[in-house]
């Protein structure tokens, strides 16, 4: 079997394209696997890390505010449309693959096209609940169309595409150990334990109200266990903010770091989580039944991270607030309500739990095998 699967842009969509390769390659070992990005990316490192084969093309999205700067840009975005077309079309014609998948971002966008012209059996999957615009266009053309959120069809024509809801593959670290072995593992007690994060690359907003909450509890000595990662945005504030209010980055109470290299083992020790909603965390919250507070980045293509958000917020698995809502006060204000509720936490839990598909891996193999048959019909 050879399968051609197209992604790029940003972690969200590599990621899923990565794990989709790892599914089927683990039922399918002596499956064939090509990679079509953009040679500048982040598919360009983690593809090959990752040990899959890359092809690259030439693709860019068009900017709709009015700059010079961007006028620049929106030229280079129509010269490569120019010959995106014909780039795609020989990546297929050399590595023939017998079906093709699209995980998003920019590159998907002609490679998947091409393929489906061609006669290739196609899917795509969505990571979010609001899809992003080269799946929405995408979707009138492939054979099926995979969802994290069955959310996603209030966006696009399901009349023109098979569907099913396979969820998002996680990390098969997560939900590897218990809550108790996680604690022990960081040097906590049984407490209630946050652990609040904005990726790698951190979040203003969730830095500077987590300083906020850090002080709050360290000062009135409340029985609170906290992980933070301020990321790379705050790693010249971040600690000399603690160090300036006589709070320790790491106690047995608490682990301040810039990166968070073991979030299998944080997520396993945590009560509650304080975070962006990116699909692929979501994911994991759901997978380790984890009640959250959710502040969704606001500069995201479509707000997607507060529709994202909102699926678990209208389940009862997570507090979500705009971040043009934020304030230390309200962040404070619903930490100590759950804090002093560890019914209400556990409900939440187990609401996010609910939401888990366990059975996502063998929801994506139906579907390749599906586009299988179709192919050798």
């Amino acid at each position: 079997m050879k399968v051609l699967i197209s992604c790029g842009g940003t972690g969200g969509h590599i990621n899923p394209g990565l794990a989709i390769a790892d599914i089927i390659k683990a039922k399918y070992p002596d499956a064939e696997f090509l990679f079509a990005g953009t040679p500048k990316g982040m598919e360009s490192r983690l593809v090959p890390q990752a040990g899959y084969r890359m092809e690259t093309i030439k693709v860019a999205g068009f900017q709709r505010k009015i700059s010079l700067e961007n006028i620049g840009r929106n030229a280079k975005a129509v010269a490569y449309l120019a010959t995106s077309g014909r780039r795609a079309k020989a990546i297929i014609e050399n590595f023939k693959p017998d079906i093709a998948i699209g995980t998003g971002g920019y590159a998907c966008g002609p490679v998947i096209r091409k393929a489906a012209k061609m006669g290739i059996p196609t899917a795509i999957h969505e990571q979010n609940a609001y899809p992003g615009v080269t799946n929405r266009l995408l979707s009138k053309e492939v054979d099926y169309v995979m969802l994290t959120f069955e959310e996603a069809l209030n966006f696009m024509d399901k009349s023109k595409f098979e569907y099913s809801v396979t969820g998002l593959p996680v990390r098969s670290s997560i939900n590897s150990i218990s809550r108790a072995e996680a604690r022990k593992k960081l040097g906590f007690n049984d407490d209630f334990t946050i652990l609040s994060f904005g990726g790698s690359l951190g979040a203003g907003c969730i830095n500077e109200t987590m300083d906020a909450v850090i002080k709050w509890h360290t000062g009135k000595k409340l029985n609170i266990n906290h992980i933070h990662g301020y990321g790379g945005m705050g790693k010249e504030t971040f600690p000399q903010s603690m160090q300036a209010a006589g709070v320790p980055l790491k106690s047995e109470r608490l682990r301040i770091t810039e990166y968070i290299n073991d979030m299998d083992v944080c997520l396993a020790a945590a009560d509650l989580v304080v975070c962006r909603s990116g699909a692929s965390t979501l994911a994991e919250l759901e997978a380790a039944g984890k009640a959250s507070i959710l502040i969704p980045s606001p500069i995201v293509a479509g707000n997607h991270q507060y529709h994202n958000a909102m699926v678990l917020g209208k389940a009862g698995a997570a507090v979500v607030i705009e971040q043009k809502d934020v304030t230390n006060e309200r962040i404070i204000s619903e930490i100590e309500k759950l804090y002093n509720a560890p019914d209400r936490v556990e409900i939440m839990s187990k609401s996010a739990a609910d939401l888990h598909l366990s059975d996502t891996n063998d929801r994506i193999l139906s579907v390749v095998e599906k586009l299988l048959a179709k192919g050798t019909k």
